[in-house]
């Protein structure tokens, strides 16, 4: 009896488990649907770019010799949900069961729990570490944390391995890649890809149904094909790779991808796999071509960040992304939908993803995501506008990153301490201070800038349950050294930028 194989817009792989599964006579479901666009507001580029991905991809199936009902977005037919259209598929063609891979989004699983047509749900095994495996790990430890991980993933993969030992003798060079960057003309920029006809036929669409978004939709450069990411890849190990350690961590405000890979995308769409990413940089480094701190910063982002963070989603489950654990309630400010701001670094990096639906690690996490927690903004608001902007992002990857290092909502799940910093942090790894409004080296004052105020009013309204941090305890002691009225003026000014902020003032 034909089956019904269900491929989603994040699963875009020939070899996907549900595709591994799959009979001569079943049919491949794949569905465009307005649930999946709006259950956030998606920025333009990336629907875009998942739409055009799928789209392509369900053509090389069908090369394949695949049966594939592609439900297109503006299909009449078309019930704009995923169980409604496996239900209106099943029906068409006389199906009783779907096979599908499990998705990256508990919503979604229990969605396809409650489908009338039963659905069997198979492991996504494009992981390098299981949910089983990963839960066998966390089960003997009191504390997960990444670096311990990472190394047994070091040791089950055998990456910049030699023998039993970690190249080079440590497992980590973190320590050589915190550089400050310089401006530089000649610095390559990744490929940018011209929409094909397929392309262009989705951002109309786009354009027409989700105008409304945060996000500029054009101009559109992305890849969304296997054949387009892999020409993206091959840029990034030729050309970006040797500096892409060094430069990591820095943030200038005219090189808004310095020499990062921006391969995420086409990794979490399917289009790449983690292992042929890492198997080319480490050739790279055997080849001498690229520095050990610059293949290893990578590779730990592969297989130990990624799949850290993808083992805790699963681990925690559906209820994670609603931790809350220091009570954080401010709304999210306008600033984040990009309202006028005197803050550089805010304006920037939200103008940057505005644009792009980009930006690298350090502007998540210690431009928007430190500005958030510093503020005090409801974690699941910060969640929500994480997975609405940028174009990598899905909920096993995003949720972890932002409720849990970023927010540091989940109480110390993924990290020991809150990522949170004063303006010198800001202002030692990035070029965005010397043009704004406010002065980084203020501390106190009119133009004080909003970091070094709130950095402290974090501290103090948390002192209770961060004082004891080992990692913490020196901040503490800094602040109990400071003049007394010095520490009053900070902590009366931090409330009255929150006041402002709050009745909706420009920042």
């Amino acid at each position: 009896m034909t089956r019904l194989i269900l491929v989603l817009g994040d699963q875009l792989t020939a070899d996907v488990a549900a595709l591994r599964q799959a009979r001569p006579d079943d049919v491949v479901v794949m569905a465009e649907v307005m649930a999946e666009g709006t259950y956030v507001p998606h920025h333009p580029q990336k629907i875009a770019l998942i739409l055009s991905a799928m789209r392509h991809f369900a053509d090389d199936l069908r090369g394949a010799g695949w049966r594939v009902a592609y439900s297109r977005l503006d299909d009449p037919e078309n019930t704009q949900s995923i169980t409604g259209e496996i239900i209106r598929r099943a029906a068409e063609h006389g199906a009783r069961e779907v096979i599908a891979t499990a998705p990256g989004d508990w919503r979604l699983r229990q969605a396809l729990a409650d489908c009338p047509v039963p659905v069997t749900l198979l492991p996504d095994d494009r992981f390098l570490c299981s949910e089983a495996e990963f839960a066998a790990w966390a089960e003997e430890r009191k504390q997960l944390r990444m670096e311990f991980f990472y190394r047994e993933m070091r040791r089950k993969t055998g990456l910049m391995m030699e023998g039993g030992q970690p190249a080079g003798g440590q497992w980590n060079y973190d320590h050589d890649n915190r550089k400050p960057a310089r401006p530089d003309l000649f610095r390559p920029r990744p490929p940018r890809f011209a929409p094909d006809a397929v392309t262009e036929e989705v951002l109309a669409l786009v354009k027409l149904r989700f105008g409304g978004h945060f996000g500029a939709l054009r101009p559109f450069g992305w890849g969304v094909t296997r054949a387009d990411a892999l020409a993206a890849l091959d840029h990034f190990v030729a050309h970006a790779l040797p500096t892409f350690g060094d430069e990591q961590d820095a943030m200038l405000r005219d090189d808004p991808t310095l020499s990062h890979a921006l391969v995420s995308p086409y990794l979490n769409l399917g289009l790449l796999s983690p292992m042929e990413i890492c198997q080319r940089v480490e050739a790279e480094w055997q080849a001498g071509r690229c520095p050990i701190n610059a293949a290893e910063g990578f590779i730990r982002q592969i297989i130990g960040w990624r799949e850290f963070v993808r083992g805790i989603w699963a681990l925690e489950g559906p209820d994670y992304a609603r931790r809350n654990v220091l009570g954080h309630s401010r709304a999210l400010p306008p600033v984040y939908w990009g309202a006028g701001t005197r803050m550089a670094c805010m304006g920037h990096a939200v103008g940057q993803t505005r644009d792009m639906g980009y930006a690298h690690h350090i502007q998540r996490l210690m431009v928007t995501g430190n500005f958030a927690l510093l503020a005090g903004v409801d974690p699941w608001a910060v969640h929500e506008w994480y997975l609405s902007v940028y174009v990598d992002a899905f909920e096993w990857v995003e949720a972890p990153n932002t409720v849990g290092m970023s927010q540091f909502a989940d109480g110390g799940v993924v990290g020991s301490k809150p990522y949170v910093s004063s303006g010198a942090y800001i202002d030692r790894m990035s070029d965005y201070c010397g043009g704004c409004h406010y002065r980084v080296k203020d501390k106190t004052g009119e133009r004080a800038c909003p970091f070094n105020l709130l950095y402290w009013h974090f501290l103090m309204r948390h002192r209770e349950r961060f004082a004891g941090n080992p990692r913490m305890a020196q901040m503490y002691r800094t602040w109990d050294r400071m003049e007394e009225g010095h520490r009053a003026r900070v902590l009366r000014e931090a409330e009255a930028f929150l006041a402002r902020m709050e009745a909706g003032e420009a920042i």
